[in-house]
């Protein structure tokens, strides 16, 4: 099971999610979203902290960098599990097809492919 591919398919429909959609992440939850695809594809905070009044991306950053030394590959699976849970609780139709299309994703390839 690719936990790349199943981490791309995860970020392509959590961009999709319709505002007025079953699925309705919460702020903790889009910041969770948030930090682990930034660990997922960075790494480590490597940016200075952000000015004490810009408060949104304080958060950014707070939840960025409580991940450091949490492995890209760990962040990739916790970013499908968040939106996982989420599809299983909403347990409609259209959630019911993105965790399928998860699920496809995951089984598509036999290992990761290396990216540069």
């Amino acid at each position: 099971m690719s936990v790349q591919a199943k981490f791309e398919a995860a970020v392509a429909i959590v961009g999709e999610l319709p505002k007025d959609g079953p699925v309705q992440p919460t702020s903790d939850d889009r910041l969770a979203f948030y930090s682990y695809y930034k660990q997922a594809k960075e790494g480590d905070c490597n940016a200075p902290a952000p000015g004490m009044f810009d408060f949104v991306a304080k958060a950014k950053y707070k939840a960025w960098k409580a991940l450091e030394g949490l492995s890209k590959e760990d962040a990739m699976k916790k970013y499908v599990e968040l939106l996982e849970a989420m599809l299983q609780k909403a347990d409609d139709e259209q959630s019911k097809e993105s965790l399928k299309k998860l699920q496809e994703a995951g089984a598509g390839e036999a290992a990761p492919a290396a990216t540069a």
